[in-house]
């Protein structure tokens, strides 16, 4: 797996995802489902209905880019929804991206409090800087 720098947003769409799509139908998705931007370079993941097979869809400066992965045994664990029943994606860590992907149960993990910074003082800082 790749290391993701901290200022990259991880999205997660909720439903499953026909992995016959490629380039064009998982842009489209980010755009229609998950409501983002495939252009950020942000990463989307996508997950089958039978958990098996993953996709994660990013642009790489010059082009879009999949990652795709298919396990050849178990499945893949998300993680308890957070966001509100009618959003059809969730913002997940790197490490919780990590945890999935090593077949860790994400509901047995306790997950330490930590300093986090909101998006009133990243928009503050960032227009202190222009």
């Amino acid at each position: 797996m790749w290391s993701v720098p901290h200022q990259v947003r991880i999205f997660l769409a909720r439903e499953p995802v026909d992995m016959r799509k490629s380039f064009h139908g998982l842009i489209a998705l980010t755009e229609s489902v998950l409501e983002q931007d495939p252009l950020s370079g942000h990463l989307f993941v996508f997950i089958n209905r039978r958990r098996d097979r993953l996709k994660v869809l990013y642009w790489g400066g010059v082009g879009y880019c999949i990652w795709y992965q298919q396990l050849e045994e178990g499945s893949y664990q998300l993680p308890d929804a957070q966001a509100a029943d009618d959003e059809a994606g969730l913002e997940i860590t790197a490490g919780q991206l990590s945890l999935i992907l090593e077949g860790i149960d994400l509901s047995s993990v306790r997950h330490r409090k930590r300093f986090q910074v909101s998006d009133q003082h990243r928009d503050a800082t960032s227009s202190r800087r222009s």
